[in-house]
């Protein structure tokens, strides 16, 4: 692996991973910044391409407990230099710039044994629920995420680290409006949109079929003209006095209750062949 000492602020790698993290996506190579050991772990086992690796001058052992590839290329800098490009209140000393996943709507809307089930993010704004609701997503067995224009990047330095590295394996599609609701029509998708009234309570619905769940606004909740093109609304029974529930929280208890369903229709079958026995 090509290691290099750097000591000036102006280095071309390290002026990389700084607009990486203050701006994700958009990079000349579109290369995604990520700080810490265990995301570069989860990176690396995620299958991820890691170009550039920076730790900071005493903190080598680090890296030398990790898979890194012999291309990947990694600088030694000063502690201070690096934190200078961090976005953490408290840095750590390992950072590493890779290469995001090339998803497509064929990873979303085909995936192997399993029928889709998809979240929209319209509008989100706080990347720390956008993080949460992916690690939900993976943990849930959806099949992945589509991301709206007005929606925080999923790339995001605190999404990421929210995702606890989900963002690396779960697909995630950044598209227009117009693109996602010719996609999912054309698969069958039934699309839900998420509200406090005048829906279908979420255990009522068949979630084993092919679904897709707009989380909205973390204020506001899903536009109305977004919630118009829907084939029906959502919403989560609260027998508490809490009007509404966090958009995080709100798509997790979904996938919950989706995952639930397609366990229950798998289990079905079998034990319905054990009573005929």
């Amino acid at each position: 692996m090509p290691v290099r000492v750097v000591e000036s602020k102006d280095n071309p790698r390290l002026k990389e991973l700084r607009k990486a993290l203050a701006h994700p996506g958009r990079g000349a190579q579109h290369r995604v910044g990520i700080e810490g050991p265990h995301l570069l772990e989860e990176a690396l086992r995620a299958g991820l391409h890691v170009a550039t690796a920076f730790v900071a001058q005493g903190a080598g052992s680090l890296l030398e407990a990790l898979p890194l590839p012999p291309e990947t290329e990694i600088l030694h800098l000063p502690r201070k230099l690096l934190e200078s490009a961090l976005a953490t209140e408290t840095p750590q000393p390992v950072a590493a710039l890779i290469e995001p996943p090339g998803w497509s709507w064929e990873n979303i809307l085909r995936p192997d044994h399993r029928e889709p089930l998809i979240l929209l993010l319209a509008g989100l704004q706080d990347p720390g629920n956008l993080g949460t609701i992916l690690r939900s997503a993976e943990a849930f067995g959806a099949t992945g995420a589509v991301s709206l224009p007005g929606t925080v990047s999923a790339w995001n330095p605190k999404a990421i680290r929210a995702s606890a590295g989900s963002v690396f394996r779960l697909p995630v599609l950044t598209v227009s409006e117009q693109e996602c609701l010719e996609e999912l029509r054309g698969a069958g998708v039934t699309l839900y949109a998420t509200a406090v009234n005048d829906a279908l309570s979420a255990e009522s619905v068949d979630m084993t079929a092919p679904v897709a769940f707009i989380i909205g606004n973390e204020g506001s909740g899903v536009a109305e003209e977004l919630a118009a093109k829907a084939d029906s609304r959502i919403t989560i029974p609260c027998p508490g006095p809490v009007e509404s529930l966090n958009a995080a929280v709100a798509a997790s208890v979904l996938l919950y209750e989706a995952a639930r369903q397609r366990v229950a229709a798998r289990i079905a079958p079998t034990v319905n062949q054990e009573a005929r026995r």
